[in-house]
């Protein structure tokens, strides 16, 4: 493991003229034009490119310059022609035991690869998660210079950070290690379950501490992109796996891909639930995904599993972040962080279908969970105090950027349910059944359960803004009037 580490960033890097010559072929002019210095050395170099530092002539500023090593592409097509080749052979074994061809294998492998050979790809990589993180204070994109890039040059802002594989120096920098786990686990969440763009390669290479808090990704040449329907029905899996669900938990493997259409689920329903029973059931501390990817890949040789491409570098992508929390903290429980963060989200997100997952979490078997949501509020404020209190957002003043989006800022600060409580008294008033359900968990067991209400209020009074929620609800009055009328005619109409 420590010898593919290398290929990481310290592989023999090929000689400096060769890569300026490359460089200003790309550029179409001489790199004293472009850059007033440029390193003589190699800042990195790695299997399929190396990196230098330079400064720009025009403006000053230090870029990272990333170029690509020459004639590798031929290279990889004959090597992915000579792996089909041999992949050929274990056909007969790969159907049998992963449900599909071993000749597939290789050319979802290729595909990817393939990809990160192309950089002008990688800088609209770099455009869109740039565009995804703008407005969150505690993640670093580098800027890309799309006028200086090519297929085969990479021109971006410089990272000036720690490798976030080095615990003594990021403690030397006076970073907080348990903010920077959360902060990094919270963005590794983010690209997954609300861009559905994450980044696929996260190695200790990649991901850098920054000296304020931040997070710091580079290296987008391997990026995987998951639809809105597989967004959701990973957060659906999440919902299924908190409510032990595990019939639905089954069907969601078909939907995402693992299975093929028809494909009998009954065998596999009392596996996942003694795998999510065993690694979750032993409590928050003993979780880890090392443990039941381990578990679950006895199910993939088991039973017809097909890990989908896409979702193979989820899971990688996961385990490789994992690694490096566990290097920072080797006592780095991962569902500590990452409940929050789900709490919050289920709580606060304004997609009508997160909040369709909120009520399937809220009630089990037709009775409302009061001890579930008590859990969900407390979960959600600690995602917050521990994001605020992150050296990142500790600023003097806000940046313009986040005065525009101020309700954005403020969430950072407190758990605002301000949207959650007025698209929840719609609902209340709009959909009968939800209105029945809510008060049939208010008077459950022939008695009104004010107590709970009242702890409930109790958890959220200093986070809550009474009058301005109120005003809220106000203002959006006559348009849940309009809604009923409509509801009700339509409902008239159907009846005549």
């Amino acid at each position: 493991m420590n010898e593919l580490c290398i290929l990481q960033d310290d592989v023999p890097p090929f000689p400096n003229q060769v890569a300026f010559n490359i460089i200003e072929e790309e550029l179409g002019q001489p790199l004293e034009a472009v850059f007033s210095q440029i390193s003589s050395r190699t800042i990195a170099a790695a299997s399929l490119g190396q990196v230098y530092r330079a400064t720009l002539r025009d403006s000053g500023e230090d870029v990272a310059i990333k170029v690509q090593r020459p004639q590798i592409e031929p290279i990889i097509y004959r090597d992915l022609f000579l792996f089909r080749n041999l992949a050929s052979f274990l056909n007969g074994i790969s159907l049998q035991k992963l449900g599909c061809n071993a000749e597939l294998i290789v050319d979802e492998f290729g595909e990817k690869l393939l990809e990160e050979l192309d950089y002008t790809l990688e800088a609209r990589n770099i455009e869109d998660f740039l565009e995804n993180f703008k407005n969150d204070p505690t993640v670093k994109i580098p800027r890309v210079y799309k006028k200086l890039c090519g297929s085969r040059v990479l021109v971006m802002e410089w990272i000036d950070g720690i490798r976030c594989t080095d615990p003594q120096a990021i403690k030397e920098g006076g970073i907080d290690v348990n903010g920077f786990l959360t902060v990094g686990v919270s963005a590794a969440l983010r690209q997954l379950l609300e861009f559905g763009l994450f980044h696929g390669d996260p190695h200790p290479g990649n991901i850098f501490a920054m000296r304020d808090g931040r997070i710091a990704y580079v290296d987008f040449g391997n990026v995987a992109v998951l639809s809105q329907q597989n967004k959701q029905i990973l957060i659906d899996a999440v919902v299924h796996a908190v409510n032990e669900d595990y019939v639905e938990m089954a069907n969601d493997f078909t939907r995402l891909g693992f299975l093929a259409p028809g494909t009998d689920v009954s065998p596999i329903i009392p596996a996942l639930e003694a795998i999510w029973q065993n690694s979750a059931g032993k409590g928050v501390s003993d979780f880890n995904f090392r443990s039941v990817t381990g578990k679950f890949n006895q199910l993939v040789y088991n039973y017809p599993i097909r890990i989908p491409e896409r979702f193979s570098l989820v899971i990688r992508s996961l385990l490789t972040q994992e690694g490096i929390c566990f290097t920072l903290k080797p006592d780095f429980k991962f569902l500590e962080v990452a409940y929050p963060y789900v709490a919050k989200r289920l709580l606060t997100d304004p997609n009508p279908a997160l909040r369709e997952r909120l009520i399937q979490v809220l009630f089990k078997d037709g009775i409302f969970q009061w001890k579930r949501l008590e859990n969900l509020i407390v979960l959600a404020k600690e995602n917050v105090t521990k994001m605020s209190s992150n050296p990142a957002l500790q600023v003097k003043e806000i940046p313009s950027l986040y005065r525009q989006g101020s309700r954005d800022w403020k969430v950072q600060r407190k758990l605002d349910l301000t949207d959650t409580i007025k698209d929840g008294a719609r609902l209340f008033l709009i959909d009968e059944g939800i209105r029945r359900q809510l008060l049939l968990a208010l008077t459950e067991d022939s008695k009104l359960h004010i107590q709970e209400l009242v702890d409930v209020y109790r958890l959220l009074e200093n986070d809550i803004d009474v009058p301005s929620v109120a005003l809220e609800v106000a203002r959006d009055f006559p348009t849940v009037v309009r809604d009923l009328m409509l509801s009700w005619s339509e409902s008239i109409l159907a009846d005549r």
